[in-house]
């Protein structure tokens, strides 16, 4: 009990003391369902903020006797003001039922059975009410529902009712259910009240939660980002020591839970809640080890934390973002360390030591997060051209800037010298160069071919022509 609160007030941060206290009483485990109705005078959720195709979906669904509801993070976004990235349904038709009724119905998945329903580039994500695993009958053996012995879940396609289905959902704040004939939302876990508070709490039991699906506890850090939630200290206290359970999990689903970590628009936070929680070191460990370090004298969390805060920018300007750019700035520290390991100890040249110091940090960081080919390639790329953003003689600096990588290469090369890397004001030169007209171009290219330190070229040894050749020999 002690434990619980003092971990209570050291961990549930914002707000003041009399806050921290209700988060402590506030504190319990769901279990159980209890059914509160929220009329629409009470959610005030206007209708046009609704998704006709999601509400095309359900109606459907409920037209050919099922039941149709919208579900999950649409509904909490809306009750919170916010625009819904996408909208899902939930309902008691089996997934094979519910692919029949839609002509672009498309069933996937076999861990956890779905349905698609396509409009245009619009998708509809519909899923069938899931139950307990113990729910499912002895008989089964396994088809539907199936869990390891750590309690992982294997194979989740036990149904059941929508009650049994919001007792299944992770989080209080997600089990809401939104009907579009009464225009009611359905509450069973009491998310109404903790989507108020501003509390993101796990239902039912969290560590058994967390060991039937670790990324779980990615989803706790992000939600907690994204909404500026606290999270309540039952369902918090588990995290740290369960942490490197993430490590089982496929390093292709955790490069997809990073990139919603960190390019929905949140991602300092994401990264701060991933700090406290320890669970940052399973997603990049030669990373964390980096910080952890006590001879560490490079920026690496000051280059981190400005990637991540110029990508919530951009994305607030509604401009592009690149997984390979991100990825190139948080692993370019363990790069460079290798790099200037391989140089000093193999006598390596810069370009080969850090090819080769790519390939191993690459290596080591997929078995984490798979970064896939279409990423790593122009991570390599953009790494290679910070030993080639120094080289600005002649018409070189001109030829740099036609590459293709260049833009994203000289963004690592600012923010590198904004994290306080000394780099000589290497970033303002470029910045200076790409405002500047033709001529003043080839004065700043003048100017760095007369400042060169490398030596001169040696003259090569004119080979005596023939002519000379005979003349030679016929004076001798």
């Amino acid at each position: 009990m002690l434990k619980s609160i003092s971990n209570a007030l050291s961990k549930v941060f914002g707000g003041n003391k009399q806050d921290h206290q209700d988060a402590i009483e506030d504190s319990e485990i769901i279990t159980s369902v209890n059914k509160r109705l929220i009329t629409e005078d009470e959610h005030q959720i206007p209708r046009r903020h609704l998704d006709d195709n999601a509400l095309k979906v359900a109606y459907r669904l409920q037209d050919a006797g099922f039941e149709g509801y919208l579900v999950g993070g649409c509904i909490r976004d809306l009750l919170l003001n916010k625009r819904p990235k996408d909208f899902d349904v939930a309902t008691d038709a089996h997934p094979e039922e519910a692919a029949e009724l839609f002509r672009r119905g498309r069933l996937i998945g076999r861990r956890f059975k779905l349905v698609h329903v396509r409009f245009g580039r619009d998708l509809i994500e519909v899923a069938t009410f899931r139950a307990s695993h113990d729910s499912q009958s002895e008989e089964s053996s396994g088809e539907q529902g199936k869990q390891c012995d750590s309690g992982m879940i294997l194979r989740d396609n036990v149904y059941g009712t929508i009650e049994d289905d919001a007792l299944r959902r992770d989080f209080t704040v997600n089990a809401l259910y939104y009907c579009p004939k009464d225009h009611c939302v359905y509450d069973f876990a009491n998310g109404y009240e903790d989507l108020k508070k501003g509390v993101l709490r796990m239902i039912g039991n969290p560590e058994a939660r967390y060991k039937e699906d670790p990324v779980r506890m990615l989803r706790a850090a992000r939600f907690a980002a994204k909404l500026n939630f606290s999270i309540d200290s039952a369902s918090e206290e588990p995290i740290s020591e369960l942490a490197p359970m993430l490590k089982r999990i496929a390093p292709a689903r955790l490069f997809d839970e990073a990139l919603k970590l960190f390019q929905s628009g949140h991602a300092i936070q994401s990264y701060q809640q991933l700090q406290r929680l320890d669970l940052f070191e399973p997603l990049f460990p030669q990373v964390q080890r980096l910080l952890q370090s006590d001879q560490l004298d490079m920026p690496i969390e000051k280059l981190i934390e400005n990637a991540l805060k110029n990508t919530d920018r951009r994305l607030a300007q509604r401009k592009s973002v690149t997984p390979a750019f991100l990825f190139a700035a948080i692993l370019w520290y363990p790069t460079q360390q290798l790099m200037q390991k391989l140089i000093r100890d193999n006598k390596m040249p810069p370009l080969p030591a850090l090819h080769e110091a790519a390939n191993q940090v690459i290596a080591e960081q997929v078995r984490s997060t798979a970064i896939p080919r279409r990423f790593s390639t122009p991570i390599r790329e953009i790494w290679e051209m910070q030993l080639r953003l120094p080289r600005r003689h002649g018409n070189k600096a001109a030829r740099l800037m036609e590459q293709p990588r260049f833009r994203a290469a000289y963004d690592l090369l600012l923010l590198r010298e904004q994290s306080g890397e000394d780099l000589g004001g290497l970033s303002q030169w470029w910045t200076d160069f790409q405002n500047a007209d033709e001529n003043a171009r080839e004065k700043m290219s003048r100017n760095q071919n007369n400042g060169k330190s490398s030596k001169p070229r040696r003259s090569r040894r004119r080979k005596p022509s023939k002519k000379n050749n005979e003349q030679v020999n016929h004076d001798g």
